[in-house]
């Protein structure tokens, strides 16, 4: 079982969580969509499906980040504000408006523990320090590149936050409406909004 598999897995259940939820996305699910082998879930994840959410969720987070930071390095914040609204579109538009954030899906959803069909306190805390972080990297991406364009720190955080949170929220919106008009109106207001933050430093 080679790790092409693992990361069959893995991205599989990355794809189902952000269409289905958490609890919805099975272990049997995840080898259904995937094509996988069943014994493929031990052997990879002896953790069972704790540790698959997990890195499911840290693979959504990176499929993110990556882009996100090479282009607000290599191209500044605007065109990485751009990139990361596009990005969310696609995803929309590609899955008919059935897929949305993995990494919201988390955040907002209460984890069961499948073996006793109830919640789980521990592994919740997990999964909600994981999305935590991974929305922290993303807003750090945005946060030094404001700073490297002139922004003050206090002032780059709080855009940073501002654009992490309404793209968000918006990508629910726009799976709720099935249109992606929504976006649209919130880039060119974070647009016009960073666009008066850089002029002023």
């Amino acid at each position: 079982m080679t790790s092409n598999t693992r990361d069959n897995m893995v991205a599989g259940a990355a794809d189902l969580i952000s269409r289905r939820g958490v609890n919805a996305t099975s272990m049997r699910e995840v080898v259904r969509h995937t094509g996988t082998p069943r014994g493929s879930i031990s052997h990879h994840f002896p953790r069972g499906k704790l540790q698959l959410i997990e890195d499911a969720i840290a693979f959504a987070g990176s499929q993110v980040s990556g882009p996100l930071r090479h282009l607000t390095e290599n191209r500044g914040v605007q065109d990485g504000l751009r990139a990361f609204i596009a990005l969310w579109r696609q995803t929309l538009e590609k899955t008919k408006f059935q897929a949305g954030c993995p990494v919201l899906a988390v955040a907002v959803e209460q984890y069961v523990n499948d073996a006793e069909g109830a919640p789980d306190p521990a592994s919740q805390r997990v999964l909600l320090d994981l999305a935590n972080g991974i929305f922290a990297d993303w807003q750090e991406i945005m946060d030094s590149g404001l700073r490297r364009e002139g922004v003050t720190p206090a002032r780059a955080r709080r855009l940073a936050t501002l654009i992490v949170a309404s793209v968000e929220g918006t990508v629910a919106m726009c799976r709720a409406a099935r249109s992606a008009q929504s976006l649209d109106d919130v880039r060119q207001e974070l647009e016009q909004v960073l666009a008066a933050a850089l002029r002023k430093g």
